[in-house]
């Protein structure tokens, strides 16, 4: 579907900035395409009013990818002409290798690669044993105070240390996480739809940055995707597989793409302030943007009724303990 239908805008949370509700996420996807494409790319996302670029250096760490998709996606944003007051930023700090690694070499190196000077926000990633939730906060607030970026969420967090640093945060007089970006689709709700997540979320304590919301290209079509994909929390991945024929089913019923009903889902829950779609053609760009279309025409409630039994990880743990 080809629109020219720009894309509108919702808060990144309490004091967050407006983002578009339609972003671009980085991981398999700028080196997976031709240059000349990705620039185009990014032209048009920025004529549709979505140059949101979730934009991470993956090169660091156990699961070190030796990625040049940063290093890509600076070269095209700069050769599409793009001012940088025009497009947010939204990078990465990782806890793999955290504090040896600390925030402000992996930012200086972030930042350096892609070719600017901050990043407008930043996801602290996901982790595995314990968290100095104290440390964390008071280095993300020392990286705000420097001017590299000037508002962060989390990335797949646990609950508990989530409440621990909003609290901290505000006990502190700094800067508290104001979303999280978290797995989140037509079949798997459980983190932010769960009794952890989702008074946050309803409360408008926290907004909801979805990922993944394709599983790899699954709900898509591409039922055994040839690139890494996120993780299968929960072993659910083979029903994943299995349920596409009720997705493609649903999606024609409303005349619309699997692709469109999996973003208009997302975007029906009000606590998402904008969904990441790891794009790697104009015209899937174009296409996901008929998803605003497709819920302004069905309407929240009336879609999420529709797909209702796509829900496949009810009983996964919601707490964001993997």
């Amino acid at each position: 579907m080809s629109t020219a239908q720009s894309v509108p805008r919702r808060r990144l949370g309490p004091g967050g900035p407006d983002v578009p509700v339609l972003a671009l996420g980085s991981w398999n996807t700028w080196d997976r395409m031709d240059f000349d494409d990705a620039v185009s790319l990014v032209a048009r996302a920025a004529e549709l009013d979505c140059a949101f670029f979730d934009v991470a250096h993956y090169n660091m760490g156990p699961h070190a990818e030796n990625a040049r998709t940063d290093l890509i996606f600076g070269r095209a944003v700069r050769e599409a002409g793009l001012a940088r007051a025009n497009w947010q930023f939204c990078g990465k700090l990782w806890l793999w290798d955290y504090p040896t690694t600390g925030f402000t070499q992996q930012l200086e190196t972030s930042l350096e690669r892609v070719g600017v000077e901050r990043a407008d926000m930043v996801v602290v990633g996901d982790y595995f044993g314990d968290l100095d939730v104290e440390r964390v906060v008071t280095d993300v607030a020392e990286q705000i105070d420097a001017g590299r970026f000037g508002t962060w969420g989390v990335n797949n967090w646990r609950y508990g240390d989530l409440r621990a640093a909003i609290d901290f945060a505000r006990e502190q007089g700094l800067v508290p996480p104001t979303f999280a970006q978290l797995k989140y689709g037509l079949v798997r709700r459980s983190m932010a739809e769960g009794r952890y997540y989702a008074p946050l979320f309803d409360a408008g304590e926290l907004a909801l940055q979805a990922s993944d919301v394709f599983e790899g290209g699954m709900l898509v079509g591409n039922l055994r995707p040839g690139r890494k994909i996120g993780a299968d929390v929960g072993g659910i991945r083979e029903r994943i597989a299995a349920s596409y024929g009720e997705v493609r089913h649903l999606a024609d019923a409303f005349g619309a793409s699997p692709a469109q009903l999996g973003i208009a889902f997302c975007l029906a829950n009000p606590g998402t302030a904008n969904v990441l779609v790891g794009v790697s053609r104009r015209s899937q760009l174009e296409d996901n943007v008929g998803a605003i279309a497709l819920l302004d025409r069905v309407g929240p409630k009336a879609l999420r009724r529709a797909v209702a039994d796509l829900w496949l990880d009810r009983d996964v743990a919601a707490d964001g303990t993997w």
